[in-house]
């Protein structure tokens, strides 16, 4: 299951507003054709400012991080390019997989959806899209379960270096999910530096030689030598 948000949709306006939703909901839907999945079959909810769709069972869960997020970035990016940044759009996507429950008339409920809603406003989402150039589009956050089943495998199209795994906490749920910003390389995570035996300042040692004739020498490693004479010169 797939869920978009625009950044920073309110305050443009209802015409900024129309148009954007115009826009986004275009270039998803020529990118899930892109993406060889079928955009009539897929189950669609509107947001308001963005939409929450589920593929058609046997759906490849890949396809839905190559080549569609690659060909919405493509076709949002192209958008951007227009005069009036009012109409310009950067969005946040989350990308999960689950069980969910099909009613009657539709509708799909189930915790794999409550997840995906709190992974779409995780905190390491949208402050890598505010940190990030405002030439990059798109901004995606992948939970461990599909980034296991995906990414992880390296597929055709899908580089996990490009992914940065990250911790986040949304309305009392915490969880590991994997961050991506396409055609953009996000800046290395700082790991502590390991504390090993070589790091430890070396032990000062002592010993003791005996020298014939005017006394004893006591030599320490790493500092002075002293000769005694025990008196005599």
């Amino acid at each position: 299951m797939l869920a978009v948000d625009i950044e920073h949709s309110s305050g443009r306006g209802n015409a900024p507003l129309l148009e954007i939703r115009e826009a986004l909901f275009t270039a998803l839907r020529e990118s899930v054709v892109r993406s060889e999945i079928d955009w009539e079959t897929c189950l669609r909810d509107d947001l308001g400012d963005g939409i929450r769709m589920i593929p058609p069972a046997g759906t490849r869960k890949s396809h839905l991080i190559h080549p569609l997020i690659h060909e919405l970035a493509v076709r949002l990016e192209a958008h951007n390019r227009t005069p009036d940044p009012s109409t310009r759009i950067r969005v946040r996507v989350a990308l999960h997989a689950g069980d969910v429950f099909l009613g009657p008339g539709g509708e799909v409920a189930g915790q794999p959806l409550e997840i995906l809603a709190r992974m779409l406003d995780a905190p390491p989402t949208r402050k890598a899209l505010a940190r990030a150039p405002r030439t990059v589009p798109v901004s995606v956050l992948i939970s461990q379960h599909f980034y296991d089943e995906t990414v992880r495998h390296g597929y055709p199209g899908i580089d996990p270096d490009t992914f940065q795994k990250v911790t986040f906490t949304e309305k009392n749920y915490t969880a590991d999910a994997w961050l991506h910003l396409p055609n953009y390389s996000l800046a290395p995570q700082v790991k502590p530096p390991d504390v090993t035996a070589s790091d430890q300042p070396p032990a000062r040692s002592k010993t003791v030689n005996r020298a014939s004739g005017n006394g004893t020498i006591y030599a320490a490693h790493n500092g002075n030598q002293n000769i005694y004479t025990d008196g005599r010169s």
